[in-house]
């Protein structure tokens, strides 16, 4: 693949950041080939679904390491607008908001998925009907392997936690 490709091919200038920003967050590549094996029930509404996403980057983030909120939720969703995407769709499932943004050159779809303690981003080159958005994420997180992934890196935060709160100095109390 030439090297003038390989940039229509990359993800969000954004996304990038924001991941350089959380070092800490889990990082998963799917291509074509890898989404598709995500559908391991052979459904064809999903290979329909995703038959137009070249590649995806899902990131998750873990918004209380950064004290995250909506304030730095706003600046994020400018500086995807500033990347010249535009607000495709805003929703709620399952308690999470959903917000869509597309970009027609090079064609790309950002989906941040947002709850009280982490933030989800798949940032896609390529496009998918903005209505199937809460099926793919489904889909995603609820992949036996992908979920595994997502358990472990929570529990592995959890785990972290523990052991700061484990090295703080214990106050004396007085009597």
């Amino acid at each position: 693949m030439a090297a003038s490709s390989l940039g229509l091919l990359a993800q969000a200038k954004t996304t990038n950041a924001l991941q350089k920003n959380f070092d800490n967050s889990l990082s998963l590549y799917f291509y074509k080939n890898t989404l598709r094996m995500l559908n391991q029930a052979e459904n064809k509404d999903f290979d329909e679904m995703v038959k137009n996403i070249d590649k995806l980057k899902f990131l998750m983030v873990d918004k209380t390491a950064k004290n995250f909120g909506t304030k730095e939720y706003q600046k994020l969703i400018s500086d995807y607008r500033a990347e010249d995407y535009e607000s495709a769709m805003t929703g709620r499932m399952d308690g999470r908001n959903f917000d869509v943004f597309i970009k027609d050159k090079p064609q790309s779809t950002v989906v941040l998925v947002n709850d009280s303690s982490n933030l989800f981003v798949l940032d896609m080159v390529g496009t998918i009907d903005a209505s199937k958005v809460g099926t793919l994420f489904s889909t995603i997180d609820n992949s036996t392997d992908i979920g595994k992934k997502i358990k472990s890196f929570t529990e592995h935060k959890g785990k972290k936690d523990e052991d700061k709160d484990k090295e703080k100095p214990k106050e004396k109390s007085e009597h």
